[in-house]
């Protein structure tokens, strides 16, 4: 797709953000790495060859009589029982830089819960023996993934209010502006809490009653573009040669309020994945077991002399929220008009 001019420089100015460019990169390459999270750290092998065949069970549940076991249960690839089974035949496998997945716990502990850092748990194991570095992974994809959903649906509903409360102003703005009053007065957090309480919470249950909230970043500031733009010159040209009101304000002030929207998104981004965090550290935010980066704050909390949980959670939050931090500070100079 060929960029415009304004375009091309916008993607110029960001690329001379160096700490932006480089922290979107980065952030990139994490956010890839962790959608891949069933290949990096899994309690199943990524390949098993047996008996002349081949078998793929991080993709397909396999019963153990597949390999010569006594009963139609789901694999346990780790027994010893199984693996004489596969090697009897000749068989091997091949398993994950991680040998454990999010709720697998290691069994062969030596030590007391939580377990200090070691070759087999690279990060340690938090109060029930799971391997930290693969809650982690898991957490760092779920926190991401809500809080992108969440920053594209909540934008979508702050644009469409922004602009119509600009466009039409009078009574809409009017009643839309005392609306969002109430609305942003109400104590967010414990309304998240107390709706949590009352149903089992889960991802999109969650979504949907922090969407209540989190779309009003954005009414402002697109209405007060919409509120600039509707009686400029082309705008009063386009109205008297016919076009429609959807038609205008989609064609002509969207594009322009859509340059404040952009600079918006990566914090609103960041607000997603804090809030999120806190919910869960607080015990409302994902089902028990889930793998949450709150939760292992709150793991941090509990076990204090395990001081790598807190570390562990610290660095994690702390990477995530700088990057995109830095990415937003860098998309803010490159959609800065008066650049």
């Amino acid at each position: 797709m060929k960029l415009t001019p304004l375009n091309r420089r916008r993607l110029e100015l960001f690329k001379a953000h160096r700490r932006g460019w480089w922290s979107l990169w980065l952030f990139l390459a994490l956010f890839a790495a962790s959608l891949g999270a069933e290949l990096i750290a899994n309690d199943k092998p990524l390949l098993v060859r047996y008996d002349g065949d081949w078998y793929f069970p991080v993709f397909k549940r396999y019963p153990e009589t597949t390999f010569g076991g006594e009963f139609p249960l789901t694999t346990n690839y780790k027994t010893p029982y199984i693996r004489d089974l596969i090697e009897e035949k000749d068989g091997w496998m091949l398993w994950p830089p991680i040998p454990f997945s999010y709720s697998s716990i290691n069994y062969e502990l030596t030590v007391p819960t939580p377990a200090p850092p070691s070759q087999v748990n690279w990060l340690g194991t938090d109060d029930q023996g799971r391997d930290v570095l693969a809650r982690v992974i898991y957490g760092f994809r779920i926190s991401v993934l809500f809080a992108i959903t969440l920053t594209l649906l909540s934008s979508l509903v702050g644009v469409v209010v922004g602009a119509l409360q600009g466009f039409h102003g009078g009574w809409v703005d009017l009643l839309g502006q005392r609306f969002l009053e109430i609305w942003s007065g109400l104590p967010v957090l414990y309304l998240l809490i107390i709706l949590a309480s009352f149903v089992q919470p889960n991802f999109w249950w969650l979504l949907g009653i922090m969407l209540l909230f989190s779309w009003m970043s954005l009414v402002d500031v697109v209405r007060a573009e919409f509120l600039r733009g509707r009686n400029l010159e082309y705008v009063r040209a386009a109205r008297a040669l016919g076009m429609s009101n959807g038609a205008i304000m989609y064609r002509h002030i969207l594009p322009n309020a859509m340059v404040s929207t952009m600079t918006f998104m990566p914090f609103i981004l960041t607000g997603a994945i804090g809030t999120l965090t806190a919910l869960d550290f607080l015990g409302f935010g994902l089902p028990p077991g889930a793998p949450s980066l709150g939760e292992l704050v709150a793991q941090g909390k509990a076990n204090l002399q395990s001081p790598w949980l807190g570390i562990t959670a610290f660095v994690v939050l702390a990477l995530m929220l700088s990057l995109l931090v830095f990415i937003g500070e860098a998309a803010r100079d490159a959609f800065d008009p008066r650049k």
